[in-house]
């Protein structure tokens, strides 16, 4: 089995050359799969991370969320492994931040309880494990929430049948790559 930094620099590799019309249509059916979702659970507060780069690209998930009137939280990476959960109002009022993300304008700060969780990964294995970047973020974070779905999203090829877990790390309740 590879470690996990090769394993990153492989998923990396593998995303990047994912052809664009095979991404579009993954992307769509992670929405669909991910608004399907929504209907049946009727979540109040939506944790969402903004797309950056070839990651799955969840903008219209977010704006089908926010047109429907639920709370959508997304992250502001921090300095020291922390983040910021800020109230998303438009995908047109983003901020830069550090690392090539992004996050929402404005600063308004959120500190209450998520229904969902939708969470980013270079690789997720079938038992809901996950490599991240390797800062871990999203394990401190997670660590700490004791309610909220948490679905991690990728790419097919990004779903293996098993990945190295070191205690700290956070599992997810389901993965969904966008192929029903």
């Amino acid at each position: 089995m590879l470690n996990k930094s090769e394993l990153r620099q492989q998923m990396m590799a593998q995303r990047a050359a994912l052809p664009a019309t095979e991404k579009q249509r993954l992307d769509q059916g992670i929405c669909t799969r991910l608004w399907s979702w929504v209907e049946t659970f009727r979540p109040g507060v939506i944790h969402t991370y903004l797309p950056m780069g070839d990651e799955v690209d969840l903008r219209p998930f977010i704006s089908a969320a926010l047109n429907a009137g639920i709370t959508v939280i997304a992250p502001k990476s921090l300095k020291g492994r922390r983040m910021e959960n800020l109230v998303l109002r438009s995908l047109d009022e983003l901020e830069p931040g550090i690392f090539g993300t992004s996050h929402p304008a404005g600063g308004r700060v959120y500190e209450g309880a998520y229904d969902l969780f939708v969470v980013p990964g270079l690789a997720f294995d079938r038992q809901g494990n996950r490599i991240g970047y390797g800062a871990g973020y999203y394990d401190l974070f997670l660590g700490s929430q004791v309610s909220g779905f948490k679905v991690g999203v990728c790419y097919p090829f990004q779903l293996l049948p098993e990945l190295p877990r070191e205690a700290h790390d956070v599992c997810m309740d389901a993965v969904w790559t966008g192929v029903v």
